[in-house]
């Protein structure tokens, strides 16, 4: 079974990003070497793929759990999707934290920030940008700008995409974003989704300085525990629970 998250949505996932100052390495050797390593490790993670501008190794996305790992210009991002638990998930993402440097010749001063993603995807085939305001807006300060008369032409909402962002620091180093990502329409606002989820994303970011690699562990399992924090006592009652709501009384 999934975390308990997982319960809440049609999948969730723990997504990070190490991000660098100076450009990754994309020699053929040193990134073969590197996802030859990360492939022994997690035999299941043995599709080598190339999308525009990254270079990723995934498992199968046929099975309702996988992981997956991306290296580009400027960071790594790594993924692990519908995970059994929480701590399944940080075995994975910090073993990508201590392969990663010694392979890509990464240095603690090239370090920028580390930031830990919880995603929920909720399965929508009504109208998304409608439902998120419906469930957040419809009754704010906000809801009344889209208010401009009934009838046939009636305003109607095209765009619903709240982003939110804080400190947790006193010097700002530490920041956490909620975000709602509904889907694209055409330039005329209609729908052109093809049944993809409407995603609630909550990022926790630490910006460096980093003494050594090493800490970079100890960074993650902060960030996770922050955004486990935030997503049961405010995203799950303030934003999820909301939006599941409104898409089943649609």
């Amino acid at each position: 079974m999934a975390t308990s998250y997982g319960a809440l949505c049609t999948d969730f996932y723990v997504n990070t990003k190490l991000a660098v100052k100076m450009d990754m390495p994309s020699e053929r050797e040193t990134v073969l070497h590197f996802f030859d390593r990360v492939s022994k490790s997690l035999p299941t993670m043995n599709r080598f793929r190339r999308y525009d501008g990254e270079l990723a190794l995934e498992s199968s996305r046929a099975e309702q759990e996988y992981r997956w790992l991306a290296l580009r210009q400027h960071g790594l991002r790594t993924g692990h999707v519908n995970p059994e638990s929480l701590e399944a998930s940080a075995e994975f993402h910090k073993l990508m934290l201590e392969i990663a440097p010694f392979h890509l010749t990464l240095s603690a001063l090239d370090v920028d920030y580390l930031e830990v993603l919880f995603g929920f995807d909720l399965e929508c085939e009504q109208d998304h940008d409608e439902v998120v305001f419906e469930a957040l807006l419809a009754d704010s300060k906000l809801g009344n700008l889209v208010k401009l008369g009934g009838g046939e032409h009636a305003a109607k909402v095209l765009d619903v995409q709240p982003v939110f962002g804080l400190s947790l620091s006193e010097g700002g180093e530490t920041q956490a974003y909620y975000e709602v990502k509904t889907r694209p329409r055409s330039r005329r606002g209609k729908a052109s989704r093809n049944g993809e989820p409407i995603s609630l994303f909550l990022t926790v970011r630490r910006y460096g300085p980093i003494e050594s690699l090493e800490e970079l562990s100890h960074w993650y399992s902060e960030l996770a525990a922050t955004c486990d924090t935030l997503c049961s006592e405010r995203l799950v009652p303030d934003l999820l629970n909301p939006i599941t709501r409104a898409i089943t009384a649609a």
